[in-house]
């Protein structure tokens, strides 16, 4: 089981995820939103977190140039399209960047997942739909829909996680789980939520 731990903005909270060594550590990009951050903020944090921890870039509908200059000057493992990028948007990136591709998907049906699946993406993030919002809702995704969902590709379960839930999230998605607002009290990002949910994490996998 895999770990993303996203909308990491100060030096202190590189500090939390160097000590609780999540899998991925996420950086907000896009424009707009209370987590964004600039690209010369991420590069700053990115070379402050720890080398076990991969650093994600996440994004929203923004030019493929900018994208791959930035998961390239950052350092990004991986670039996560929150936006309505399709397969057109993903091979061109291909074409400019090493960065693994991760495609957010707001679910409303399983076509949505069936569709996002030819997008030519390494990895699918599952998210709860909102009209209003490409994400960070701190709703929960449709967890029956995808339990029903046949998805033949690896993802991550994002949308709502806290460590109330978590345990639940871990069985709909046996690869993964995307978690920020569930690691945060007051908008900043809480040392002890994130090691709640950690040891969470673990306990679990060592049951398996």
């Amino acid at each position: 089981m895999i770990i993303k731990l996203c909308g990491l903005r100060r030096p202190e909270d590189i500090a939390y995820i160097n000590e609780a060594r999540p899998d991925f550590a996420g950086f907000i990009l896009a424009e707009g939103y209370r987590r964004t951050i600039s690209p010369e903020t991420a590069s700053e944090l990115v070379k402050q977190l720890d080398s076990a921890v991969k650093a994600v870039g996440v994004f929203i509908d923004q030019p493929v140039g900018f994208v791959a200059d930035t998961a390239k000057k950052a350092g990004f493992y991986a670039v996560q399209l929150q936006g309505n990028e399709d397969a057109g948007y993903i091979s061109d990136l291909r074409k400019i960047s090493d960065a693994k591709i991760w495609k957010a998907v707001r679910v409303k049906s399983a076509e949505d997942i069936y569709n996002a699946e030819g997008y030519g993406a390494d990895m699918l993030v599952l998210d709860s739909y909102s009209p209003a919002a490409n994400g960070g809702t701190g709703k929960t995704a449709d967890w029956e829909l995808i339990r029903k969902t046949n998805i033949s590709m690896p993802y991550l379960l994002a949308g709502g996680i806290t460590a109330e839930n978590i345990s639940e999230a871990m069985k709909i998605s046996g690869y993964g789980i995307d978690i920020s607002g569930g690691t945060e009290t007051d908008g900043v990002k809480d040392p002890v939520k994130i090691k709640t949910i950690m040891n969470l994490v673990r306990k679990v996998d060592k049951n398996v």
